[in-house]
């Protein structure tokens, strides 16, 4: 357990690093044509790699606890048309970048929103649209979505494993009916087991679980039967979050009372319920949040030092870049970021005249992509070296960490030992140059721990 005067040192607003820079420090954000420069050279080497992430945003209901891009509605009529904007997209970013069109995607990913927002009909034609426009990898390529038990059928999971989705990820959160209620996700936990039973009947390779620690109505005993639960799914991977409260962001979260949710060492002795099960069960714990069992290919690809960190979480491999299509959806290269348009109408607007729909992004300088690689190596391996400038105004910050036996220090190298883990956020802080040059986290990030 994580001593109080560490807990109250250390659980301060830092960023999660699915980027650095982290989106609310974006800066000089690119024209279409930097961006399509960027992306082009990307592409270019005989050997690049693609990864794509296709965003669909329909949700029925919200979840308060959600930070997501969503588009609240229960008219299913909105997605053939979806469908149609994405592959628009995509056929424009292919007459821009011919070279997309022959470069393997080795991975391929929907998420929301609730991607079985869409028919069986759409997200067929969706995957074969795509399938027919670049030259996705076949079995080395990971193919997975996200999916609501509430709103998927074995049909739809049988059409996407079909198309090659081989890897779903199952929105849980919590089972408690209470905290369900809380957070507007009435979810019964036969209707979990039974979409995992089909999921495994069908043959997918990975099965994961999103949970989410610190939610309202949370209590020790609550995640003791959480834990239990899920323990007895056995899921191949699962993701456990920190829940954001961010009522300035997300407004809907105005409704929970301070009494509701818990908060400091009383939420993070949730996770160590989850954690503690989970490791008895066999799971390694990998990167931050995440734990998967020996077999599955994320342990492994964590064991061999092949595990990368973007937008979309965790994955195997690292590509050359990340194109995010639909609304809100961020896309990546080694040396530039890019977001699209958040307003859906916005979004079809600039999509139907065949516009890349930018939104915002950030050239990274030669010092950004310096700081990301060590920011992503302690992210995935728990460890970075640190060079000549690193020594000058990182060490120095790295040290107190040292000193609270956070990370190790020896040399030119930092590592986070195992005790350490839990402020992992905090020792990436320390290579945020933006972080620590004046700009308030307090109303940008959640806690660290």
């Amino acid at each position: 357990m994580i001593s109080p005067e560490l807990f109250r040192k250390y659980d301060v607003p830092v960023p999660r690093y699915t980027s650095y820079p982290t989106v609310p420090h974006w800066t000089d954000a690119p024209t279409t044509d930097e961006w399509q420069r960027s992306l082009a050279l990307a592409a270019s080497p005989a050997d690049a790699s693609l990864a794509l992430y296709v965003h669909v945003p329909f949700c029925e209901s919200l979840c308060t606890f959600c930070g997501c891009n969503t588009v609240i509605t229960r008219d299913h009529g909105k997605g053939a048309p979806y469908v149609d904007l994405v592959l628009r997209e995509l056929d424009r970013y292919l007459e821009l970048v011919p070279a997309l069109a022959s470069r393997p995607v080795r991975q391929l990913h929907l998420g929301g929103g609730t991607p079985t927002f869409l028919s069986s009909t759409e997200l067929s034609r969706l995957i074969d649209g795509i399938g027919a426009r670049v030259q996705i990898a076949g079995q080395f390529c990971e193919g997975s979505i996200e999916v609501d038990p509430r709103v998927t059928s074995a049909e739809q999971l049988q059409v996407l494993f079909d198309k090659g989705i081989t890897r779903v990820s199952l929105g849980v959160q919590d089972i408690d009916p209470e905290v369900q209620r809380l957070v507007n996700r009435r979810q019964p936990l036969e209707m979990t087991k039974t979409l995992c039973a089909s999921a495994r009947a069908i043959g997918y390779s990975s099965i994961n679980v999103d949970l989410i620690y610190g939610l309202p109505g949370q209590t020790i005993a609550s995640t003791h039967a959480l834990s239990e639960a899920i323990a007895e799914l056995r899921p191949d991977r699962l993701a456990v979050y920190s829940f954001a409260l961010v009522p300035w962001i997300k407004p809907a979260q105005r409704k929970f009372k301070d009494e509701d949710v818990p908060a400091g060492e009383d939420k993070r002795a949730l996770y160590e319920v989850i954690r503690e099960r989970l490791l008895g069960e066999g799971y390694v714990e990998i990167g931050l949040d995440h734990f998967a069992l020996p077999t599955d290919s994320l342990a492994r690809a964590a064991e061999e030092g092949t595990l990368h960190r973007n937008f979309m979480g965790y994955a195997e491999r690292r590509t050359d870049a990340l194109v995010g299509l639909g609304v809100s959806a961020i896309s990546e290269t080694a040396d530039c970021y890019h977001q699209n348009e958040k307003v859906l109408a916005v979004y079809e607007r600039r999509a139907q005249a065949g516009e890349l729909p930018t939104l915002r992004g950030h050239k990274l300088t030669l010092d950004d992509r310096r700081r990301r690689a060590k920011i992503l190596s302690l992210m995935t391996t728990f460890q970075a070296g640190l060079d000549a400038e690193d020594l000058i105004d990182v060490r120095p910050q790295l040290e107190p960490l040292a000193q609270d036996a956070v990370v190790q220090l020896s040399g030119n190298h930092v590592t986070v030992p195992v005790e350490g883990r839990p402020f992992l956020r905090n020792a990436a802080a320390c290579f945020d140059a933006y972080l620590h040059a004046g700009a308030n986290g307090e109303r940008r990030h959640s806690r660290s721990v």
